[in-house]
């Protein structure tokens, strides 16, 4: 679910959050990063100042719509824990636990609003289907480490909610499914925030791509947008690419150090 959270304003993005989840229909419902109170921060006070509980009252109405819906739902927020803000997602499934990732690699001027993520990369199984689902956030796309490490760790298919304002994300996504065999989903935001005179542009085209690095589905650069795929995620998990060589066991850690 491809749209433009506005800045500061917690009630109206999650009440369009909440109303995408009962309309949008699939398995496993995506949303950009800090989808619910938008993205240019410029110090802690201010993010603290969206950062929301594990009991907010909004977050409970997420999880009662997934448990409702019988939908997995993965949502950027701001995350309150511990005297710590952090840049996370929340992963909603039904009959489960939510459990948070929180971003580790901290672009820009996140790192004057955000602690570094602690949570590491792991996988959760999706209900409905059996499907391995790993999260990273946006940045995380860079460092080629957090795709390989939930790649290994069982992921069939990898969610990235973004807040994109590069176009080199669309070369290098491929190349992240292709060297780990996996599906991969882009949630972008689109969008303007200009704050002291600084604009960021968010570039929208949210896509998703096949474990070959096939493109199965974009949206466009600058306006709400919903796009829906069915993923083959039963053959990420054979490794193999022709009769003799598995990318994962044809490894070699002890050249990589």
């Amino acid at each position: 679910m491809q749209f433009a959270p506005a800045l500061f304003e917690l009630d109206a993005n999650c009440r369009f959050i909440e109303q995408s989840i009962s309309t949008i229909d699939a398995d496993v419902v995506v949303f950009p990063e800090l989808a619910t109170c938008g993205y240019f921060f410029l110090n802690a006070d201010e993010s603290r100042s969206v950062a929301m509980p594990e009991d907010d009252a909004r977050l409970r109405t997420f999880r009662e719509c997934s448990e409702e819906l019988k939908k997995t739902v993965v949502i950027g927020y701001a995350e309150s824990s511990g005297g710590n803000v952090y840049n996370s997602a929340l992963i909603l499934r039904p009959g489960s636990e939510p459990v948070s990732y929180r971003k580790t690699h901290l672009f820009y001027k996140e790192r004057y609003c955000f602690t570094p993520g602690d949570s590491g990369f792991f996988v959760v199984d999706e209900p409905r289907t059996g499907a391995r689902l790993g999260v990273m956030i946006c940045y995380d796309w860079r460092f080629p480490e957090a795709a390989r490490t939930l790649a290994l760790r069982g992921a069939d298919i990898i969610l990235c909610p973004s807040n994109l304002v590069t176009t080199l994300y669309g070369k290098v996504m491929p190349a992240r499914a292709i060297e780990n065999k996996v599906n991969l989903v882009v949630t972008n935001r689109w969008g303007t925030e200009t704050r002291d005179e600084e604009s960021l542009l968010f570039r929208g085209e949210s896509a998703m791509y096949k474990f070959n690095g096939e493109l199965l589905a974009v949206s466009p650069s600058a306006a709400d947008s919903v796009i829906v795929a069915d993923m083959d995620y039963l053959n990420t998990r054979n490794k193999m690419f022709n009769s003799v060589n598995d990318i994962f066991a044809d490894r070699r850690p002890d050249m990589y150090e």
